[in-house]
């Protein structure tokens, strides 16, 4: 829906909303034939402004999906993953249940050429911010997904009120490497006399 349709199908249905607020018992016909003329005004601004079809289901995920007039969403995709769930629950075979004895063995896995996915780490790719405390580097912020966004954030902590001693960036991807230091690290004693 664009603007213009937006604009023109807000005004017709403000205008139908102030001929309800005029309705009495002796209304005129003529008054009810210029009511008529503005609700098919609004109805054809609306068949104008819908472009998909209708849903057939009360499904979120699937609102086109096929039908199922059991269901409650009456949507027959995810009505069938329930009744996976629902027998599996009852027959006691989840497919990814563990052991509920803890002496027992773990299930043999098939072995694979290549291992299984889950056997993998799956690489991750995030910037984070640290802080120099005195005696280590402290994650200081939320981990980012971009570089730009990870460093906007330690600009803003180097402006603060309370800076730290130095921020560095650390780019993680499976593995670390440290990208930007601001400032100088120095070894700073935990005792306020020195250790005296």
């Amino acid at each position: 829906m664009n603007h213009a349709q937006l604009t023109a199908l807000g005004r017709a249905l403000r205008v139908l909303g102030e001929h309800g607020d005029a309705l009495t018992g002796d209304t005129t016909d003529a008054k009810l034939h210029e009511i008529k003329a503005d609700l098919n005004r609004a109805l054809a601004i609306l068949e104008d402004t819908v472009t998909g079809s209708a849903p057939t289901t009360r499904c979120a995920e699937h609102p086109n999906g096929p039908v199922d007039k059991d269901a409650v969403d009456l949507c027959l995709l995810c009505e069938t993953r329930r009744r996976s769930a629902r027998r599996s629950e009852q027959n006691g075979t989840y497919p990814q249940a563990r052991p509920t004895d803890p002496d027992s063995a773990p299930p043999e896995r098939t072995m694979s050429r290549y291992g299984v996915r889950a056997d993998r780490p799956q690489p991750q790719q995030r910037w984070i911010p640290e802080v120099w405390t005195g005696q280590n580097w402290q994650l200081c912020g939320t981990p980012r997904r971009d570089r730009l966004d990870a460093e906007r954030y330690l600009s803003a902590e180097r402006r603060s009120p309370r800076p730290g001693i130095a921020y560095r960036l650390v780019h993680e991807f499976t593995d670390f490497e440290v990208l930007r230091i601001w400032g100088t690290p120095m070894k700073v004693d935990i005792e306020p006399m020195g250790d005296l």
